[in-house]
């Protein structure tokens, strides 16, 4: 999985910046590595003159193998409370389309009874 974060010129530290939030994703989403292939990461101050408010923002984009990519963002009033929440998102929606892609195998059919037969005949 290759991580690659993007900061705006309002944004200090950019390569301390880099190397955690890189660990942070690794520990984060690190058992989505053989269905993601890459995640970018956009780190921006909106209002980098202005104090207070929620301008800072962190846009995480998960490309899959084979799927479209998701893409998650959170407005925060620290760059670090941006990032974990844009994190915790992007977990979020890789927990539900993954999920999606490969339970569905692990079900049991609704036509076949408890020994893998199905009812096919057995219809009155």
């Amino acid at each position: 999985m290759q991580i690659q974060v993007n900061t705006s010129n309002g944004v200090a530290n950019k390569e301390a910046l880099e190397r955690w939030a890189d660990g942070q994703i690794r520990q984060t989403l690190g058992r989505f590595a053989d269905t993601v292939t890459r995640i970018e990461v956009h780190l921006s101050d909106e209002n980098h003159d202005a104090k207070g408010g929620a301008d800072k923002r962190c846009v995480m984009e998960a490309r899959l193998v084979h799927h479209q990519p998701l893409a998650v963002t959170q407005h925060a009033a620290s760059l670090d409370e941006a990032f974990r929440g844009a994190s915790d998102k992007l977990k979020r929606s890789l927990d539900n389309a993954v999920g999606r892609l490969y339970n569905h195998r692990d079900r049991e059919s609704i036509r076949t009874g408890p020994d893998g037969a199905t009812d096919e005949g057995n219809t009155p």
